[in-house]
Parts: structure tokens; sequence; C-alpha cells
């Protein structure tokens, strides 16, 4: 029973108590915010006032410098030493510079010509080079300012001729503009004036004018009178920028917006003195309150916050990028789904993004990984910038982003967004000293057009994206149907691929190279084939840029050059010639297989010819370069396939020496009807002849062109008048019937039959 009644008197005392205490408490806090809240106004408006005297101040100084500097200024002798071929530089140390000094304090003197020459200097020490080119840029927009109020003060009168009518009622420094800059570290006030004439105000032609420039050291002796101007003591000059001085303070720029110091003080709080005596007595009472509470409830409050920051920082992570701040995948899926679950997206529409950084591997090789973190935030930041007001970006994985735009019916809108997102991302990325530029490559998907699947959606972004980076990068694409269909077909085409290569289903078909001069088969160059189930043959421009983007070129081409090497044992004296992709030249062990497959089934390297392209050589890879020559110091022949076809082929002529030159079957097809196209030919002869390598002419489908090669000096021909490609059977039988034509043949060379190349 008293158990129950002490339960019963705390229940009630707890009910009383406590509202009563916050009641109380309420009241302390209102009284004290009340406090605070009028201390601080007053203190912000005592000092905006000091500020705007202090700046006030520096105006009115500014303007007494214009005023006497232009005091020896707007005399004819100055303007016209200043504006004639020679500078008098004693006349202009004795008249101007020195009489400054002596007169108002200037310590330092510029005078720059038309062209911002400086063109006379006055210091305090002669031999000190005190005008940089980095003190003169920092000038340059208040000599800009002031070159261009003097040109527009030039009237054109109908002679041709200019006079010069300054405006001074609109303002009374017209021609001058002062400021402050900051000279070896030092502080000084600067008026930078247009040298014009006195009395004489007709010119020939419009010029800007010749300028003085004075300074004058911000030092203790001018603070303290601008200090006992504007009423404020205690006026500080600190040279560093941006400090933290704990007071108020004016931030000192010079023209070009570049900060150089600043002036603090001690400003007056008055707000702050009667904080300070009201506050104990309040202080006192709120403690005795406090007080009685804070043991009990410190540690329900700690165990409390503890509890809450834990799980908020638990769902936050679950949700969020911890690098970028951006949501990830899972949160931007939710999102996404909501959107598409709203009955009215059928109407509004909306559009989904994907983009990502091309070649960002790059930036991480290069520069570091901390590099690449950087660029990620600072490209979060920028389309978070630009972001319209419910869209939604994430950061998906690695480099790759994702966004969501409501309320987006078409391509258009889309677009505008995306074009604004690939402005942004031209701007440079600083990264200490280094500069980083970023491209973008950009897919999208509209609903309800495409679905209204959140994960469809995404899908066909992704696709688009695909589309974008597999057609030049820094660009962007929207979803079509045949983009699906055509990653779909590429994955089957991937998938089989490899099956074929594991299960030694593919072909090759091998090409003869006929000698042009003994009509006798010299070479033959081996291609892949394979004819696909269900589907037929499929061609190799199809499935090699497949297997070249899916990696399975290496052990497609490993796989070519066995079956061509095995194949040669039947063809003694002919050279087999095998292409091989650029691809297959990154390969770490690519020269090792090579070495290997003719030891393994006993090949005469110098049966052997390697065919490569141009591209082979894309970024002058010193690696690729170093397994050239390893092929060939082995003995095996390089061949130099399409010759022509690309923009610098003489250069890899003169990086390689080649053994064999292909011209492009375009000019062969070309040459009937193209005299450029014959004239190109021969050159391309003439130049392989004059290099020693052996010319390989592919693509020949006629007997006319079959003879023009040979009347120029082609050593070998390729192509269906020759032959077409042909099983390995099928050319043991051409090769059999060749040379039983051969031996009928009679001493005499007869001319080139379909038969006999």
């Amino acid at each position: 029973m008293t158990a129950s009644k002490e339960r019963h008197g705390s229940r009630i005392a707890n009910a009383i108590i406590i509202p009563m205490f916050a009641v109380v408490l309420i009241a302390v806090a209102i009284t004290f915010g009340l406090l605070i809240w009028s201390a601080h106004i007053s203190d912000q408006a005592a000092e905006k006032s000091q500020h705007q005297l202090l700046n006030g101040t520096l105006q009115l100084t500014r303007d007494q410098f214009a005023r006497q500097q232009a005091s020896v200024l707007n005399k004819d002798p100055i303007y016209y030493i200043t504006t004639g071929p020679i500078y008098d530089t004693a006349w202009l140390y004795h008249n101007v510079a020195l009489w400054l000094k002596q007169r108002y304090g200037f310590s330092r003197t510029i005078l720059l010509d038309q062209d911002r020459k400086a063109r006379f200097v006055d210091g305090p020490n002669v031999y000190e080079k005190w005008v940089t080119r980095d003190l003169l840029s920092r000038l340059g927009p208040a000599v800009e300012t002031v070159q261009k109020r003097y040109l527009a003060s030039l009237k054109e009168l109908p002679s041709g001729l200019y006079f010069f009518d300054p405006n001074y009622r609109v303002n009374e420094h017209d021609l001058s503009e002062t400021g402050l800059v900051s000279i070896k570290g030092t502080i000084y006030l600067f008026s930078a004036t247009a040298i014009t004439p006195e009395l004489v105000k007709l010119v020939s032609r419009r010029e800007p004018p010749a300028m003085l420039i004075s300074f004058k050291q911000l030092n203790g002796e001018l603070l303290a009178e601008i200090g006992r101007i504007s009423a404020l003591e205690g006026l500080v000059l600190d040279s560093i920028p941006a400090p933290d001085a704990g007071g108020p303070l004016i931030d000192l720029k010079a023209p070009d917006g570049h900060s150089i110091g600043h002036i603090h003080w001690q400003a007056d709080q008055p707000g702050l003195e009667m904080q300070s005596r009201i506050t104990p007595v309040l202080t006192v009472l709120a403690l005795a309150l406090v007080g009685l509470s804070i043991v009990v409830m410190t540690f329900i409050r700690q165990s409390t916050r503890h509890l809450a920051s834990s799980r908020a920082d638990a769902v936050r992570a679950s949700l969020h990028d911890p690098l970028s701040g951006l949501p990830n995948r899972r949160q931007f899926e939710q999102l996404l789904d909501r959107t598409m679950n709203d009955t009215q997206i059928a109407d509004k529409g909306a559009a989904v993004l994907y983009f990502d950084l091309d070649r960002f591997k790059d930036i991480n090789d290069t520069l570091g990984h901390a590099a690449g973190d950087h660029v990620i935030c600072a490209i979060a930041e920028r389309v978070q910038r630009i972001l319209p007001e419910n869209g939604i970006v994430a950061r998906i994985s690695g480099d790759e982003f994702a966004l969501l735009l409501p309320d987006c019916p078409d391509e258009t809108q889309a677009e505008r967004f995306m074009s604004r997102l690939q402005d942004m991302m031209g701007l440079p990325v600083s990264y200490g000293p280094d500069e980083i530029h970023v491209t973008v490559s950009m897919g999208a998907a509209l609903a309800p057009r495409d679905g209204l699947e959140a994960e469809d959606l995404l899908r066909k972004a992704d696709i688009a994206l695909y589309d974008a980076k597999s057609n030049g990068r820094n660009r962007w694409s929207f979803f079509e149907a045949s983009m699906q269909e055509h990653v779909q077909t590429k994955d089957e085409i991937a998938r089989e691929l490899r099956k074929a290569i594991d299960r030694d289903l593919l072909d090759v078909a091998y090409q003869p190279q006929c000698d042009s001069g003994s009509d006798t088969i010299v070479a033959i160059e081996a291609l892949a084939r394979w004819n696909r189930p269900n589907t037929g043959p499929v061609p190799p421009t199809s499935f090699i840029p497949v297997a070249e983007e899916t990696g399975l070129i290496n052990d497609l081409g490993l796989w070519i050059l066995r079956k061509a090497c095995q194949d040669a044992h039947r063809w003694p004296g002919v050279v087999v010639s095998v292409n091989v992709s650029p691809t297959q030249f990154k390969h770490p062990r690519f020269v090792q297989n090579v070495i290997s497959t003719l030891e393994e089934l006993d090949l005469d390297p110098a049966r052997l010819e390697i065919e490569v392209t141009e591209t082979v050589f894309a970024g002058r890879d010193k690696k690729t370069l170093q397994s050239l020559w390893c092929l060939k110091d082995l003995g095996i022949k390089i061949a130099l396939d399409d010759f022509g076809s690309g923009y610098s082929s003489l250069s890899y002529l003169r990086h390689f020496p080649f053994d064999t030159l292909k011209i492009d079957r375009e000019f062969i097809s070309a040459m009937n009807d193209s005299p450029e196209a014959r004239a190109i030919v021969r050159t391309i002869i003439r130049l392989g002849q004059a290099l020693g390598m052996t010319i390989v002419a592919e693509g020949i489908e006629e007997k006319q062109q079959a003879d023009y090669l040979t009347a120029n000096g082609c050593h070998r021909l390729q192509g269906y008048f020759i032959s077409h490609p042909l099983p390995a059977r099928d050319l043991d039988e051409f090769l059999a019937d060749h040379d039983m034509q051969a031996e009928m043949q009679s001493p005499e060379p007869a001319p080139l039959r379909h038969a006999e190349c």
C-alpha cells in the first residue's frame, strides 16, 4: 500500500513539477534569447556604422590622392613628352616623380606609354626591380578603365580630327582610377591617371593615353590619419589575405579582385556590455533550476543521442555514397520506383539519365586516386548546381552517375539539360597546380515512351550510354529499340564465339598472293571464318570487332595463328600471312605465344608474316614497338596492311623497317576510273622499292589492274582475280592446278589469267 502511494505521489509530483520546471526553463531560455538577440542586433548596428565610416574615409583618402596626382598631369609639357618618341626621363623625374614625392609623399611612380609598357619607373631604390609583370597585371583593370574613359572622351569632328572633351561634371576624377595594390608584401595606395593635354585638345587619331601611376605606402602614419578622420582607434593593417582577426575587418583588394590584406579594429560593443551586466543574475537563476535536472537527464540524453546518431548514420550510410554524399544506387532505385508509381507520370513524363566520365581511369593512373576522388566530388557538386528543384542525382558506382528528371515529357527538354551539363563539364577541375579536363558520355531513356518500370528504364539508359561511348564519347544518345537488339546480338555473338574458340568450331580460309614476275604463288593470307550454328556464316566484320571489344581477340588470334602454322606444312616454301589486332600486342605474353607456337608446330619463322595496321602504333606505345622488333629479330616478316588509309603512314615507315607494304584496296578499285588513284599507286610502289620492301596489292579483281601493277613493278598480287579465299583442302587443288598450268606455259611469259596469276 505504501509503495503504491509512493508511486502515485511520484506520478503526481512529476505531473506538477515537470510542467512547472518546463515553463520556468522556457521562460529563462526566452529571456536569455531576447537578451542575446538584442545585444547581437545592437553590436551589428554599431559594427555596420563603423564599416561605413571607415569605407567612406578610405574613399576620401583615395580621392584626395587622385586630386594630388592630377595637379601635375594636366599640363602640355608632360603630355608632349609622354606622347613623343623620346622620353626625357630626367625631366620626368624632377618635374613629376620628385615633385609628387616631396609635396605629397608618393614614394613610387610608373609611367606607362600608350601600349601599357613601363617607360619610366621611380622608387626608393633605383636598383630595385619592383615593377613586375604580376604587378602590371593586377593594375590592368584600373588602367583599362581609365583608357576606356579617355577614348570615350575623344569626340570625332566632321574634319576627321578628334576633340578631347571629358565630362568632368559627371565624375570629377573621370580620367583617374584609385585603389590598393601589394608590392612585395607591402600594401600601397595608388592613383592611375591619364596624361591629357591642357590647351591643345585636337588630335588626329584616337589612341590610348599614356598613364601615370603613383604609389603611397599605407603605413602606420597614414593609417593613424585615417583612424583620426573616421574616429576609429586601434586600426591594424595586416597584409595576409582573408585572416581570422577575431573582430570587424575590411578586406583590401587589388583592382583584379585579388585579396591583398585587411584592416581590422576593436569595435564598440554596446550590446555586449549590456549583456555582461544582466547575464550574471540570470545565470544564477538558470543554474539553480537547470542544475536540479542535469545529473538525472545527462545519462539519458547522451544515451538517446548516441542511439539516434548511430541509427541516423546507419540509415544514411545505407542510402548515400560516402565520397560524394549523393544517393547511392539503392536509394536512387527507390526514388525512381516511387516516381514511376505516380499516376500522373503518363502526362508529365520523366527522363532517366546515365552518364560517366570519359577515360576516368587515365586520371587515376596519372594523378592518383586522390585526384580521381577530387574529380568525382567536383562533378557531383556541379551536377547538383544545375539540377532542377525536383530532380535527383545519384552516384551509381565508380565514375558512373544516374539522374532522374521529373516533368520531362520529351527529348527536347532532356537535351536542354544535357547540353547544360556538358557545358558545366567543359570547365576544368583544379587539383593543386593541375587542371583536369573532363568530358562525359550520356545515355537517356524517357518515361512513359520507353516504359514505366524503374529497372527497365535504368537498363535502357545504360544501353543508350553504351551507344554514346561507342560512337565517339563526349556526346549523348537516347534509347532506341535497335540499340537493345544490337546489345543482345553482340552478347550472343560473344558467347557463341567463345564456345566456337573453345570447341575448335572456327575455320581459316587462305587467299593466295601471286608473284608478278614469275607467276608463282609465294604467299597466302590466313583469314578467319565462322559458320555460326542455326544462322550460317558470320562475316569477319561482324565478329572481329566483338572479339576485340570483349577481349576474345587474344584467344581468337592465337587460334588462327596455330591453325595457319599447322596448315603451312601442306605448302612448303610458301609464306603464311596472319593479321594481328592492335589489342593482341597489349597482351603481356603475345610475343612468347608466337614463339612457342612456332616451336611447337616446327615452323620456320621466315615462313610467317605478321600483318599490322597503322592503328597498332596508336599512342606510340614503346611496348608495341619492342614486340615488333622482337618478332623481326626472330626472322618473322612484318607487313604494314592498308597502307595509305591513315594520316601518318610515312612516319611509321620511318620508325619501323617493315618487310612488306600492302597497298590499300580502295586505291586498287579506283585505278580504272581515277588517274589520281593510279598516280598514288605508282608513288607507293616507288616508295616501297626505295625502302627495299616487298609491295603487295590486294583487292585485284580485273586483268587490267593486274597488268598495270605488274608493269609498274608491284611484287605480289592478291585478290579475286587471282583466287577467292579458299579452305585448306581447296587451296591444295588450286596450287596443284596452278603448278600444272605453269609447267605447260611456254618459256616466254604469257599474260596473266584468272587461274594463273
